[in-house]
């Protein structure tokens, strides 16, 4: 049996612009951070010659063609697993569609499983561009490469993403406890609704693409605003960052309609008036977690409550992806 997890993420700053829409033509910047709620993945073989799937649904095919999961099917193809006798058993901490960028947690978790199952080693680069082809190229999700890098890499990380389709990644240093400070007070409450990112940043992508001078200077804005924040963390500036968050989510909230919704300004302007020092949605958008900066925790975390959202904790990861058990 072989068992492997990939960490859930929060974005920190300069979200949107590791879009290939974006960088392809002006280089994207963001900083990510790893946390310790994860998507899992066990592979075992299976007692009948079938290839067996359980996540939200329960699939029992005998070729890898039949699967009609997209991404089990294309990592099955990719890492040349075809079965039949193979059993595969996705779990994860958080549901999907949540911001939190369960998808590329999961093509990470699932390629180092079945690279680990036909024993070959994968470094993290190697698999967080293997999970961004088969999103990106092979099933043409209009979406960014973060969520699979930082998934493969774990930490609070900082990714410059090339016009020729190159990543630079660079572990953030911050100061010891402007670290533990951070992990501290960041706080997230689930707003009760999940929702499918594609559409918003469908919508992002077709107008960068188009040059919308509109989106185009407001992704640049938002890649100078992660530029900044990553500064304000390297210094240990926490209230900096915190009102460079708050900027960016007023400025994100221009992007699409879909990004906000009345009951999460709502939220938000509740969280404000009660210690929030700054905070966003995390993700694309339109439902999922919102996370705040404050440094009046049991207040907040009084309030939010009661406003009926539920708080879910988690710390900073800095393993990555990992094979937990190989037997």
């Amino acid at each position: 049996m072989i068992i492997t997890r990939s960490p859930l993420r929060i974005s920190l700053g300069g979200g949107g612009t590791d879009l290939p829409s974006y960088y392809r033509e002006h280089t994207g910047f963001v900083i990510s951070a790893a946390i310790s709620r994860y998507v899992y993945i066990t592979v075992n073989e299976a007692f009948r010659p079938r290839i067996i799937l359980k996540y939200s649904k329960l699939e029992d095919v005998a070729h890898v063609d039949q699967i009609e999961h997209p991404i089990f099917r294309e990592a099955l193809k990719l890492t040349g697993v075809t079965g039949p006798n193979l059993e595969i058993v996705s779990l994860s901490d958080i549901p999907a569609g949540t911001g939190l960028g369960s998808s590329g947690s999961f093509t990470t978790a699932l390629l180092a499983a079945l690279h680990t199952f036909k024993k070959e080693f994968v470094p993290p680069r190697d698999l967080a561009e293997q999970a961004c082809h088969i999103e990106l190229n092979l099933l043409k999700e209009p979406i960014g490469k973060q969520d699979q890098y930082i998934s493969a890499f774990g930490g609070i990380t900082c990714f410059q993403f090339l016009p020729d389709g190159q990543v630079v990644v660079e572990p953030l240093k911050m100061p010891a406890e402007a670290l533990a400070n951070l992990e501290d007070n960041l706080l997230l409450f689930f707003t009760g609704s999940s929702r499918s990112a594609s559409e918003i940043l469908r919508d992002q992508d077709n107008r960068t693409r188009q040059s919308s001078r509109e989106m185009l200077e407001n992704l640049h804005f938002t890649k100078q605003l992660g530029m900044e924040s990553r500064d304000a963390l390297l210094a240990g500036e926490l209230r900096k960052f915190a009102d460079l968050m708050h900027v960016h989510w007023e400025h994100k909230k221009k992007r699409s309609p879909g990004v906000s919704s009345d009951s999460i300004d709502r939220w938000y302007e509740l969280a404000r008036a009660n210690g929030a020092l700054g905070g966003k949605l995390i993700g694309a958008g339109g439902g999922g977690f919102l996370m705040l900066y404050t440094e009046q925790k049991t207040r907040l975390r009084q309030v939010m409550r009661k406003a009926g959202l539920r708080e879910v904790r988690a710390h900073f990861d800095f393993a990555g992806t990992t094979v937990m058990v190989h037997s």
